[in-house]
């Protein structure tokens, strides 16, 4: 729970999430409920009302809304844009979005571990050498991500590492090693794959850098296609920023390029056994 100081109260937040985060903790105890009575009042698990207390999750707009009319309040709604802003970069919004509406995920990274497989030590140590003044708050914006795994119907992601992104041990062994774990528990489930492109591959068709290919159900309601594009997005990283292309051509070229990764990256099985390898390696 928040830090209280003598008087009972919250300690002054560190960030706007933060911030967010002991205001409900304070209403909720003013009003004597349990995390898991607010939970019950705002249409949610007792586990989000924790992790948002604790400034561990980005709360949605939804739960913004329903914190609301469960406090009777009007402050969470309101202040929701705001610590949305600061988790994000700007930027970067328009891909969240993206993402969560995504009913395919195809990434390649060949550096660090996918965003969407990180752990929260894992996050946190990569983040850390770039002394970003909201550390905290990134580190849960990226767990926040991760949430589309609960749902009851998950997307199907396909994720392509450079074996490199496994021989970088960031964060020490023991962070590594959760790592890995992580990694190959989310290879069993029956929506994602995960390969390995192995070392003994010295040419390949994603050494110009990371990149992520999104596609769309496009579902039943004129809603629902408002929403969503017409077509696959792809998203590519860069130093200061990343960059979403909705260009037909260039989005093709990007999916015949993780198309040739998958040739050139070990079966899911094998990379499995790869990972098991670099795992026991820190275990050694």
């Amino acid at each position: 729970m928040p830090q209280e100081d003598d008087n009972g109260q919250p300690d002054a937040p560190a960030s706007l999430l933060a911030f967010f985060g002991s205001r409900v903790f304070k209403l909720r105890n003013e009003r004597g409920w349990s995390q898991a009575q607010l939970a019950h009042e705002a249409h949610t698990t007792g586990a989000m009302i924790s992790y948002v207390e604790n400034a561990k999750r980005v709360p949605s707009a939804d739960l913004a809304r329903d914190l609301d009319a469960a406090f009777g309040t009007d402050f969470f709604a309101e202040f929701f844009p705001f610590v949305v802003r600061y988790a994000y970069p700007s930027w970067f919004l328009p891909f969240i979005e993206l993402e969560r509406d995504a009913a395919r995920h195809r990434v390649f990274e060949s550096q660090i571990i996918p965003g969407l497989l990180q752990t929260e030590d894992y996050a946190r140590a990569m983040l850390t050498p770039v002394r970003p003044d909201n550390l905290d708050d990134l580190v849960a914006a990226r767990m926040t991500r991760q949430a589309l795994f609960e749902r009851d119907d998950p997307p199907r992601t396909w994720f392509i590492l450079d074996e490199q992104a496994l021989r970088r041990t960031i964060g020490g062994p023991e962070v590594m090693a959760a790592q890995f774990e992580r990694l190959l528990a989310a290879g069993q489930h029956p929506r994602t794959v995960i390969q390995v492109v192995p070392d003994t591959v010295t040419a390949h068709p994603g050494l110009a850098g990371p990149f992520t290919l999104l596609s769309f159900d496009q579902g039943e309601t004129s809603q629902d296609r408002e929403r969503k594009p017409p077509h696959d997005v792809l998203y590519v990283d860069g130093f200061s920023q990343g960059r979403t292309a909705l260009d037909t051509a260039e989005v093709s070229d990007a999916a015949r390029a993780y198309d040739l990764l998958t040739s050139y990256a070990l079966s899911p099985e094998a990379s499995a056994e790869r990972i098991g390898e670099h795992l026991k390696g820190l275990k050694r």
